[in-house]
């Protein structure tokens, strides 16, 4: 038997981890699949704990693991992760600064497909790499590594020898998911909240596995083989059950890439919802055309206690739709927020900036169509090109950061033909002050309950940090940060929702 340490690296982005802790999912079910293969487990959660890597040392020192794993991972998605592996690495490498006999493993996206650059560095302290799903590779890798056998036997993995860099065949995907079973008891569940009003306990979840649509920016596709995976919706609810009534979870994201794709078995996952009436809130992130397709039972959604759903509507015209293969259109966008709205479902939807061809006009014309559509909550990633989609190729000469830890959608890596990177950053925060400036008044002329609350609660933890984040990158964010100030005083005099800390 080995003793397996999962670790959460240490890392923060702005935008990306405000709204609620997360617990690390994808750890939950690998340290599920060790313990059903005989191992002993446990996960650290440095991320949300808001630890150091001194405190990994401590674990480290303390638990006294043969194996240690850490993922590119943040809790919202798996597209975005790239990242967080330097932070990942650095774990990896304080195992090993306590022991050079544990075996350090990592996964996800970022080393699925960048093993060979990963293990290019000379002194990097990753020993294995899993490539692709990885509970079952995990399973037979440690088999394989407590009994002596070869790696090559391993499916799924990539490891150095005889300083070459050694890949095994390809794993087939898990023909059933529910034969996983995540390890909900090995959390410290204090640690995961909602940090919106009405606050609670957070949990999350995945019903399917997999994404065939084609985004250029996007890493669920080639991660996943450009399949989909669905679990049985009766297990789905037992899932989710269990979370309410063992770990008192009163909120739960749904962090599939594409929960709505059949159409049928999504109603019945719905129709189980409203039948069980756990009083818990759902999370989801799916896609317009489903929302248009779902138009008469969108009413189950807010029976079912959906409260919150996350659209990609990326851009201000049809022609970027397209560059960026989104399959949609902006007629849909506005059709799917127009039928949200009418079912009380709280909208959060995205606005990419910084396209190779962008301007300042072309600025205004995304931080216009976002007040046009006016959702609930806008949020304007920076259009980020995860080095093993097709967006890395198509604008490979305009990158100018290679630091992978800033790949985090909220710092400007690709330069536009026409502005700088500093002149990107800058248009964001004016994007971000532009539709929350337009947004206060509405929401201040809400009537009291739970919308009105909801929002203001919102608005706290989006404009938190705000003045923070620009001003740390040095580039005289100032002004732009005297509107959310603004924002967040009258709010405090209007006692506009609790303070989430």
């Amino acid at each position: 038997m080995s003793k397996v340490l999962f670790v959460t690296p240490p890392y923060k982005c702005w935008g990306q981890q405000m709204i609620g802790n997360w617990p690390p999912l994808h750890l939950v079910y690998l340290a599920g699949a060790a313990l059903a293969a005989g191992h002993e487990a446990k996960i650290y959660d440095a991320m949300y704990k808001d630890t150091s890597h001194e405190e990994i040392r401590h674990q480290v020192e303390t638990y006294r693991p043969d194996v240690v794993m850490s993922l590119d991972y943040l809790p919202v998605t798996g597209a975005i992760s790239t990242c967080t592996v330097p932070a990942a690495v650095e774990a990896l490498r304080t195992a090993k600064s306590v022991d050079p006999k544990i075996v350090t493993l990592i996964g996800g996206p970022h080393p699925t497909f960048m093993y060979e650059e990963m293990f290019a560095e000379d002194d990097t302290p990753v020993d294995i790499i899993l490539r692709g799903e990885m509970e079952e590779t995990l399973a037979e890798l440690l088999t394989a590594l407590e009994n002596g056998t070869p790696l090559d036997d391993v499916r799924g993995i990539a490891f150095k020898r005889d300083g070459e860099v050694v890949a095994t065949t390809q794993r087939p995907h898990i023909a059933d998911l529910d034969t996983l079973t995540p390890a909900w008891h090995l959390l410290e569940w204090e640690d995961y909240h909602y940090n919106i009003d009405p606050w609670g306990r957070m949990a999350s979840i995945l019903t399917s596995r997999g994404c065939m649509m084609g985004c250029s920016f996007c890493s669920q596709r080639v991660f996943w083989r450009g399949e989909w995976r669905a679990r049985d919706p009766h297990k789905v609810l037992e899932e989710i059950r269990h979370l309410v009534e063992e770990y008192k979870v009163e909120f739960i994201t749904m962090i599939d890439a594409y929960p709505t794709r059949d159409r049928e078995r999504w109603e019945t996952i719905l129709d189980l919802l409203i039948e069980a009436d756990l009083g818990v809130y759902l999370l989801i992130e799916t896609r317009v055309e489903d929302i248009i397709r779902d138009e008469d039972i969108l009413y189950k959604y807010h029976d079912a206690g959906i409260m919150h759903i996350y659209l990609g509507l990326e851009t201000s015209t049809d022609e970027l739709l397209n560059s960026l293969n989104k399959g949609t259109t902006i007629d849909m966008n506005e059709h799917a927020v127009t039928l949200l709205k009418q079912h009380d479902i709280m909208i959060e939807a995205s606005f990419m900036i910084g396209f190779p061809e962008e301007t300042w006009d072309s600025i205004k014309q995304t931080a216009a169509m976002a007040a046009r559509l006016n959702p609930d909550i806008a949020v304007f990633p920076v259009l980020t090109p995860m080095p093993y989609t097709a967006l890395w190729d198509d604008v490979h000469d305009r990158i100018r950061v290679w630091d992978y830890s800033q790949y985090n959608i909220s710092t400007p890596i690709i330069e536009p033909y026409a502005m700088s990177l500093n002149d990107v950053m800058i248009a964001l925060g004016k994007c971000y002050m532009t539709f929350y400036a337009n947004k206060m008044s509405e929401i201040l002329a809400l009537p009291e309950g739970f919308k009105r609350s909801y929002m203001l609660s919102a608005m706290k933890v989006m404009m938190r940090d705000y003045g923070e984040h620009f001003d740390f990158l040095g580039i005289g964010m100032a002004k732009a940060g005297e509107m959310p100030k603004k924002m967040a005083d009258a709010m405090k005099a209007m006692g506009g929702g609790k303070s989430a800390e």
